[in-house]
């Protein structure tokens, strides 16, 4: 059995300095009061990087973002911005000049530009739509940006105005459709906004449509990939190759002309499954691109190929390697690869060869995002890690020293009691290695048994990983004085395809053994006390609450949010298609495979305690399975509480809500386990 002891890593020891007394267990307003530095964009020269950092105000319950600006030599760090509405900032060729998206007019987001030498941010672009995805043209006299427009408009953006207002005007408030995909997360698709790039011109501000005849969207959860060729002539962008009535979705990739005449070239048209980031090489000769096999199967691994766009051929990178590469860049010679990846529940940066070949760990540890490189030596990253927020990292690729360039979040965490984490492996279902961080609780002492507090995380491809997370934070629920688990059960990403896959079509199995065997594994440690164990979880952790429910009575206490309990009702989901290939059946077919996996059909077995927390706006899970499984228990005569959101979606976004959350969830525990 593999144990490792992490006291919060190697960074972030200098706060044990301090003496005791002054520190306190971390708390729900103390996580809001963090900033939110995002991920760092260098400039073309390397000497800049700038970032947006989030901030919220608690007592408003609103948040705003600002830009900031880091000197990758010296560490000097000024704001720039100040309106609180400015993000998705981009350097010019030349790093003499920052455009940026705000919405500082009190309208939707615009296209500013921001001079380095000084004076005020300029606004360039006046439409009736928001902007985002801003890249510079190589000659810097022209910006590329995406919009989500009405095909109607004509490329006439006063008709555009004018439809907008007829629309806001209407009193029918009626969605019709005939699409299998009709809605997404919390927003309704029926509008018939379809996503396009434009070009404007910073001298004569003339705005080109580049997709005229697209009536598609890039990516349902915003934001759009896309690269301009070094000559600046054409864009490669992935976007939906489906038509209506979207059985299934299928990215690809599209070269688009950058002088207007619309003409799309589809060159990943010969896989069925999704194509994503292109990346042009410095020299133009090549675009690195992302690719998956399998269309049913959202946590694919994603393998980096290289289209040739002198002859149209395709050649794979990364077949070989057992990991799903993400945010890939090349080095300014051309012969480097950099990408991200998870691996082993952290999230790690590497590099390959142009050529293909093994790749190399460039930093472990944490969870890292953004990585740029800032001249020949550096790499700037965004990184946190569960006891650390996010901040702004400098490496040195020649000696391997990492530097911290930021401390928006010093004060807090240097005063912070913060719990040990501890990364272990056991054996879960038949016998496989099973990886889980446990969070102990601040002044842990070894000699007493405490409450369990087991953590499933949601997808169910994905990970309680070496992160620092703002809803479902393993600090905030060890500080009352629990001891946290949270077990990377069989589905779970980052361990390899086998393992990840190896729950498709029955997504109840292997990760209940997991999950029951990494109780078992706390209770023959000796570390918690059996008769207080709590199970959480969100969305498919809360599928997997409410099976937990139906087959065993271990748990003193359940917390379900925004969890799945009837299997049939997840026909109802924002994005139902491939849910046969999941749960192995469908209410047409295989019937009795799926109902096998359902938590509904053993309802006759709950006795345990639930927590049900829902939001509304929730289309991914509706909302009626937390009413469902709520009037259940009621009716059943069990303890259950509800706790339902009008305004929020999948996720608690909003600080007040989130503080309210996080007391239910406090005082459910307390209920049940003090």
């Amino acid at each position: 059995m593999k144990r490792t002891i992490v006291l919060f890593s190697i960074l972030f020891l200098g706060f044990f300095t301090l003496q005791a007394q002054d520190l306190k267990p971390f708390d729900p307003r103390s996580m809001w009061e963090m900033k939110r530095p995002g991920n760092p964009v260098v400039s073309p020269d390397g000497n800049w990087t700038v970032f947006n950092v989030g901030s919220y105000d608690i007592e408003e319950s609103s948040g705003e973002s600002n830009l900031f600006l880091l000197n990758n030599q010296t560490g000097e760090i000024r704001q720039i911005t100040f309106s609180g509405s400015d993000s998705g900032p981009a350097w010019s060729p030349d790093s003499k000049k920052i455009a940026f998206i705000s919405r500082r007019h009190d309208g939707p987001g615009q296209i500013y530009i921001l001079d380095m030498s000084g004076g005020e941010a300029r606004k360039i672009s006046d439409l009736p739509v928001g902007v985002y995805g801003l890249k510079w043209f190589p000659d810097g006299n022209r910006i590329a940006f995406a919009a989500n427009i009405l095909p109607e408009y004509d490329g006439d953006w006063d008709k555009l105005r004018e439809i907008r207002e007829t629309k806001r005007n209407s009193k029918v408030t009626a969605k019709v459709t005939e699409n299998n995909m009709y809605r997404f997360w919390d927003r309704w698709l029926t509008d018939e906004y379809v996503s396009r790039l434009f070009t404007i011109d910073l001298n004569t501000k003339e705005t080109i449509d580049l997709m005229p005849d697209n009536g598609n969207f890039f990516g349902l959860m915003g934001g759009v990939s896309y690269d301009i060729s070094p000559d600046g002539t054409t864009i490669a962008v992935s976007k939906n190759s489906t038509q209506p009535p979207f059985e299934r979705t299928n990215h690809a990739i599209f070269l688009v002309p950058a002088n207007g005449s619309g003409l799309l070239t589809n060159i990943t048209a010969d896989n069925p499954a999704n194509d994503m980031n292109p990346v042009y090489s410095p020299d133009g000769r090549y675009i690195l691109y992302g690719r998956q096999s399998i269309y049913h199967f959202y946590a694919d691994k994603v393998v980096m190929a290289l289209y040739d766009t002198q002859d149209g051929s395709i050649r794979t990178l990364t077949d070989d390697i057992d990991l799903s590469a993400e945010q890939w860049f090349w080095s300014e010679n051309g012969r480097t690869i950099y990408f991200h990846a998870e691996d082993r529940a952290m999230k790690s940066v590497f590099s390959i060869s142009s050529d293909g070949g093994p790749h190399t760990e460039v930093f472990r540890g944490g969870t890292n995002n953004g990585a740029a490189l800032a001249g020949g030596r550096h790499m700037v990253f965004n990184h946190h890690n569960l006891s650390a927020p996010p901040e702004i990292y400098r490496l040195d690729l020649r000696r391997g020293h990492l530097d911290k360039m930021t401390s928006f979040n010093d004060e807090i965490v240097d005063h912070t009691n913060w719990g040990e984490i501890e990364n272990i492996t056991y054996k879960g279902a038949n016998g496989a290695d099973v990886q889980m961080f446990i969070n102990y609780p601040p002044d842990y002492d070894p000699d007493k048994k405490y409450p369990l507090v087991m953590m499933i995380h949601g997808g169910p491809h994905g990970i309680f990983g070496d992160s620092f997370h703002f809803r479902w934070n393993s600090q905030l629920f060890a500080a009352p004085g629990y001891i946290v688990a949270m077990p990377n059960f069989h589905g779970s990403t980052s361990f390899g395809q086998d393992f990840a896959i190896s729950i498709h079509g029955n997504h109840s199995e292997l990760p209940f053994r997991d999950i029951m065997k990494a109780a078992d594994y706390m209770i023959e440690r000796g570390l918690v006390d059996e008769d207080r164990m709590a199970a959480t979880g969100g969305s498919y952790g809360g599928y997997m609450v409410s099976w937990i429910a139906g087959h065993t009575d271990r748990f003193a206490c359940l917390i379900n949010h925004a969890g799945v309990y009837d299997l049939h009702l997840q026909f109802a989901s924002d994005f139902s298609a491939n849910r046969e290939y999941q749960y192995g059946g469908s209410p047409w077919e295989n019937k009795d495979q799926m109902n096998a996996i359902n938590p509904a059909q053993f309802a006759e077995n709950f006795t345990t305690p639930m927590l049900v927390i829902h939001g509304e706006l929730d289309y991914r899970v509706p909302v009626a399975h937390g009413f469902l499984v709520y009037n259940i228990y009621k009716n059943m005569g069990l303890e259950a509480r509800l706790v339902y959101y009008p305004d929020e979606n999948h996720w608690i976004l909003t600080p007040q809500n989130s503080l309210l959350w996080y007391d239910e969830f406090y005082g459910w525990l307390e209920r049940y386990l003090k």
